[in-house]
């Protein structure tokens, strides 16, 4: 077993395979664009995103996948890279980048497989509604906050 952060990679796949598996089940179980509401405040709506978050550049004619597909990949090299030189040590921020290179790789697997990205996740206060999302997007989120509190308690507020 390395002695780097990259033991932590089992946490990536985690990732990759429940994104998967869930963006599987929506597409087998729920209407395309119609809401299944769940409480008071979340749906599941399956939705397809050929942009990023809040559907930025959804309506460009299509080089937006390879801009984000190459990001993701990007993202991941570097990830691996900074996994690489952490001490396996270091499991707060090893988690966190391997929350944010699962997510980025679920995107991405979505990106090559259908040229858009699976989501399912709708969450609103009565109409207020944020933009769907799935496992893989909190999956990266999880990572920037732990990343972030991460920082704020080794560096304080300076």
């Amino acid at each position: 077993m390395p002695k780097s952060g990259l033991r932590w990679l089992w946490v990536t796949i985690i990732v990759v395979i429940l994104d998967r598996l869930t963006k599987s089940l929506a597409q087998k179980y729920l209407i395309a664009y119609t809401a299944l509401p769940v409480w008071s405040f979340f749906n599941l709506t399956l939705v397809y995103n050929k942009g990023a978050a809040f559907s930025f550049l959804s309506s460009a004619s299509g080089w937006q996948a390879w801009l984000f597909g190459g990001i993701a990949i990007a993202v991941t090299v570097f990830i691996l890279q900074w996994l690489y030189r952490l001490s396996y040590q270091e499991r707060w921020v090893s988690i966190a980048l391997t929350c944010i290179a699962g997510g980025a790789l679920g995107n991405l697997s979505d990106r090559i497989l259908y040229g858009h990205v699976i989501d399912f996740i709708q969450l609103h206060v009565g109409e207020l509604y944020w933009p769907a999302f799935n496992l893989a997007d909190s999956a990266i989120c999880l990572g920037v906050v732990m990343l972030g509190v991460r920082m704020v308690k080794k560096e304080g507020f300076k």
